[in-house]
């Protein structure tokens, strides 16, 4: 295999880039590293370049953020050809990125396509708006799963796997590659008891959009805030939920007692995870929750709800943190660990084990292995490149 086109709707320069969008950028530096040519074709947004070659990987960007499709889909056709910001581009292997609606890549393209599913989107499609959201829906849930039906799927958790075949994706074209995690910056210090804060702390490292509902780590704020003297939130992060978060912030009455830091170089993320006692993830929806694993690395449990979905792959119940089934739960479950020391300290030292476990060589591994089973025309289906699931990890793994 010689060369790869990446196809996602942003990149992680973009305001709202996230997760999704580092998974794919990490695995195509890791491809590139490799000597594999890589191209991301994304969109633009102000200030960003055109085209720009980045950790190996050539970005191309073009289109917002719906003309983002149609302008990468005529730049592919064009590219073969020779014309246009793609011309020459001859790729052995495709990853479409669904972010709610593939590219389509499959109708231009003269290469086996991969369609990467982080997560669904049914819980997100409202957000759009009514009418948008259930056109969305319908290209998800059906368009999609029959214009894609012969085609290899690539997601990143179990539970993701299983939503993909409720909608008709046949199991046997499902591959499992789970996300990877890079290591503590240099210069950074692990998470231990002489990086933690004095007082009880929180941290809520994502996004700051709707379906993230940071809300209800706030009403945990607001809740405990009385009952555990000192108790602080830091949320890590930025987003055009902002706004919305800060006026919920001075509802509640709680503004000495929660602090934005925005979006943060990596350096300054990891400190502040390895100062906290407990990270709070209320997603509505995950593929896998990155942020699980970066925490982890520092030593600090997670409590997140299990209807997200992707928590209960990246969240061993019970072991490496706490899911949760309400708000009110969420607020029961937090409190427990910041009263309870040993019980904190036992899941945040179980999820550090976990946590060394995932990388993002052994991710680009399984990913690498999955486009070359497309190129010799094979599908290929389950965990690849992992070492454990949640089902088979035993406690005694991270004690012994």
């Amino acid at each position: 295999m010689r060369e790869v086109l990446l196809l996602c709707w942003r990149d992680t320069r973009h305001p709202q880039g996230g997760g999704s969008e580092r998974y794919l950028e990490q695995v195509g530096a890791e491809l590139a590293a490799s000597g594999i040519k890589v191209t991301l074709r994304t969109a633009h947004y102000p200030g960003a370049a055109k085209d720009e070659l980045s950790a190996g990987i050539r970005i191309s960007r073009g289109g917002g953020r719906f003309s983002v499709y149609p302008r990468a889909l005529a730049a592919i056709a064009l590219g073969r050809v020779g014309v246009g910001p793609l011309k020459g581009i001859r790729p052995d292997a495709v990853i479409d990125t669904q972010n709610g609606i593939p590219f389509f890549a499959r109708s231009v393209v003269g290469a086996p396509v991969t369609v990467l599913v982080h997560h669904c989107h049914r819980e997100q499609w409202p957000v759009a708006g009514k009418l948008t959201g259930r056109i969305g829906w319908w290209v998800e849930s059906r368009l999609s799963p029959r214009a894609h039906r012969r085609n290899q799927y690539l997601t990143v958790s179990l539970p993701s796997a299983e939503e993909l075949s409720g909608l008709g994706v046949a199991r046997e074209r499902i591959a499992v590659v789970r996300n990877g995690a890079e290591p503590i910056p240099h210069g950074v210090s692990a998470g231990s008891p002489s990086t933690r804060t004095s007082h009880p702390s929180i941290v809520v490292l994502s996004r700051l959009v709707p379906h993230k509902q940071i809300e209800d780590a706030l009403a945990v704020v607001a809740e405990l805030r009385d009952q555990i003297p000192g108790l602080h939130l830091d949320v890590v992060g930025g987003g055009w939920w902002d706004e919305k978060l800060r006026e919920r912030v001075a509802d509640l009455g709680i503004d000495s007692a929660v602090t934005f830091h925005g979006h943060v170089p990596e350096q300054r993320k990891h400190e502040l995870l390895a100062r906290a006692w407990v990270h709070v993830l209320p997603s509505r929806k995950e593929g896998w929750g990155l942020a699980v694993i970066e925490a982890a690395q520092h030593g600090v449990p997670t409590v997140g709800y299990r209807s997200s979905r992707g928590l209960t792959d990246s969240i061993i119940d019970g072991v490496t943190g706490l899911l949760v089934d309400g708000p009110g739960e969420l607020t029961a479950a937090v409190e427990s660990l910041l009263r309870d020391d040993d019980a904190r300290l036992e899941l945040g030292e179980k999820a550090r084990v976990r946590a060394r476990e995932f990388s993002w060589e052994q991710c680009a591994s399984g990913v690498f292995d999955v486009l070359a089973a497309s190129v010799r025309g094979e599908r290929v289906s389950g965990l690849i490149g992992s070492s454990s699931s949640a089902a088979d990890y035993e406690p005694e793994q991270a004690t012994g």
